[in-house]
């Protein structure tokens, strides 16, 4: 089973991704691929992996993703090889994907995998606060970047199973971990 975190950057993915992965033992996350720069507190192989545009494109050039997309003008994709080696380790794979891969993820697994989408609201407002305490400190371009995709985003909600308004750390894991342990009952009925 996959479990898709989407909303946009500053809703709070990686975090509560982090701390699903703690306290639900047969959680992991598998990281992206990205062009982008390694930021500080990123660990290459956890986080991401971290390869230049030429890589990336060349990696597009093999059919190496299951999906890629252009997002703040770095690719992002999804790695063939190690999603697959993941899932037939019976884990439950949690991963942060934007909307367009979320969809494109889809239409691609729909019939082999259970996927489960959650989409993380955040009140624009909140998201610029967000954005402008972030450690790595974005730029005012950046966060206006990050902003002006904020319609976007919210206009594909319909795509997702659940959606959550994420105001509350503790409250929006608990609501997370109990979805997941709902969705691998339903899918392992024991009747």
């Amino acid at each position: 089973m996959i479990v898709i975190l989407s909303g946009v950057a500053g809703a709070g993915k990686d975090t509560i991704k982090k701390e699903i992965i703690k306290r639900m033992e047969y959680v992991e996350t598998l990281p992206s691929y990205t062009s982008r720069p390694q930021r500080e507190g990123d660990i290459p192989g956890e986080t991401y992996n971290f390869v230049t545009k030429q890589e990336f494109e060349n990696m597009i050039e093999q059919n190496e993703f299951y999906e890629y997309d252009i997002h703040h003008n770095n690719y992002y994709g999804v790695p063939r090889k190690l999603l697959n080696e993941k899932m037939k380790n019976g884990k439950v794979i949690i991963k942060d994907v934007d909307v367009n891969g979320t969809q494109n993820l889809i239409n691609l697994l729909k019939n082999d995998t259970r996927i489960i989408t959650i989409f993380l609201r955040v009140p624009k407002e909140e998201l610029e606060r967000r954005l402008k305490e972030r450690i790595e400190k974005p730029t005012p371009e950046e966060i206006m970047l990050r902003l002006n995709r904020f319609d976007y985003e919210e206009s594909k909600i319909g795509l997702y199973d659940y959606v959550l308004k994420n105001n509350d750390l503790e409250k929006t894991v608990q609501i997370i971990m109990t979805i997941i342990e709902n969705e691998l009952k339903l899918q392992n009925p024991e009747f």
